[in-house]
């Protein structure tokens, strides 16, 4: 549950919103603009601390020789359109680590690509919220899942420390299992860099939280989309406009 926002959303709500017009309908159809997708992946061979975007909310990074995934799609998923191409060969991911997966939604946590990380890296462990590993553990084995409660830190060696956050979101992967595995955010951190991935999420103070909490984040993955209509999605998803609209900049009215 949501601690800031308690309430879920209504069997009526989801009708409505299945039901009523899409006021984006024909913006989404003219809109042809397609994120530029460079195949490029020397950065595999480096040692160097990496962030890099390998589509949707999946993301590669390096931090202190660490090698992590997020929320890892490799390939379509059904009910799901995918705009652009997974950039690289899937089979160079290798020597990964940790593999982070915010929640249990399908387009952050997929079997298909789940299994084929862990084929190719066998030692690789797997981070997420708590009751993930009874879904987890069927893909790549219970003993290769960590689980983790807001606030609290995985148990891993002294290269990097990975914590798990509050999101403002939910869970779902049938219909009696809403809300029954706990979905968030992560703080990895080196000795001299934080990196917070936000995960799905709507608007909240856990944002602000995460800041005082951790200081000295340098690099921030926040994602923003499926935001309209408002009234149904800001519960789960982050506006990329309206908490801006408040702000003033000094000598501008």
């Amino acid at each position: 549950m949501n601690h800031e926002f308690p309430g879920t959303q209504s069997f009526d709500d989801a009708l409505k919103w299945m039901l009523e017009k899409n006021p984006q309908k024909k913006t989404k159809k003219n809109d042809t603009w397609r994120m530029q997708v460079v195949k490029e992946d020397s950065f595999l061979n480096t040692k160097e601390d990496v962030v890099v975007l390998l589509g949707h909310s999946t993301f590669f990074i390096r931090l202190n020789g660490k090698q992590i995934l997020i929320d890892p799609i490799f390939e379509k998923l059904s009910m799901h359109t995918r705009y652009t191409d997974f950039p690289l060969e899937v089979a160079k991911l290798n020597n990964i680590d940790y593999v982070l997966i915010s929640h249990s939604h399908f387009d952050h946590c997929d079997e298909a690509s789940l299994k084929i990380i862990q084929i190719q890296n066998p030692d690789a462990i797997f981070l997420a919220g708590l009751n993930m590993k009874n879904l987890l553990g069927k893909w790549v084995g219970e003993s290769h899942v960590q689980e983790a409660g807001w606030y609290q830190q995985y148990k891993l060696d002294d290269e990097v420390a990975i914590s798990f956050l509050p999101a403002r979101h939910s869970s779902r992967r049938s219909v009696n299992d809403a809300n029954k595995r706990l979905w968030g955010a992560f703080a990895i951190e080196s000795k001299n860099k934080t990196i917070y991935y936000g995960g799905d999420s709507g608007y909240g103070s856990h944002y602000k939280e995460a800041g005082e909490l951790f200081p000295n984040i340098d690099v921030a993955l926040i994602g923003v989309g499926a935001y309209s209509p408002r009234w149904f999605m800001s519960p789960n998803h982050q506006d990329p406009c309206r908490r801006f609209r408040h702000l003033r900049i000094p000598g501008q009215k």
